[in-house]
């Protein structure tokens, strides 16, 4: 019988102290990747994006960069709102907690 050592992947990323970097950049990657699909299917270019949002065509490039972690809730709502969607943040519970800070 195979007996693995851990339990799952998130557990050795929450005991190397990295489950947060982690999930923040996936978080980041699927966000990217959300709002340049909105922008494919409605075939807004950068620029366009960028004069809807009223802001310069380098912060959507951030906005886009799946490796800038530093988007803001207000520029994504901003993008959101540009492309004709909104955006939806909720807290839910974490099954993988072994202690609360």
């Amino acid at each position: 019988m195979n007996n693995p050592i851990g339990s799952d992947f998130d557990d050795f990323l929450d005991e190397q102290g990295l489950i947060e970097e982690v999930s923040a950049a996936a978080l980041k990657r699927v966000i990217a990747w959300q709002l340049a699909e909105a922008m494919k299917a409605q075939r807004i270019s950068k620029k366009a994006l960028a004069e809807r949002m009223h802001t310069s065509r380098t912060a959507v490039d951030r906005a886009l960069d799946q490796n800038d972690a530093g988007m803001t809730l207000a520029t994504l709502t901003s993008a959101a709102r540009a492309l004709g969607q909104r955006v939806e943040v909720r807290l839910v519970p974490n099954l993988h907690a072994t202690r609360v800070i």
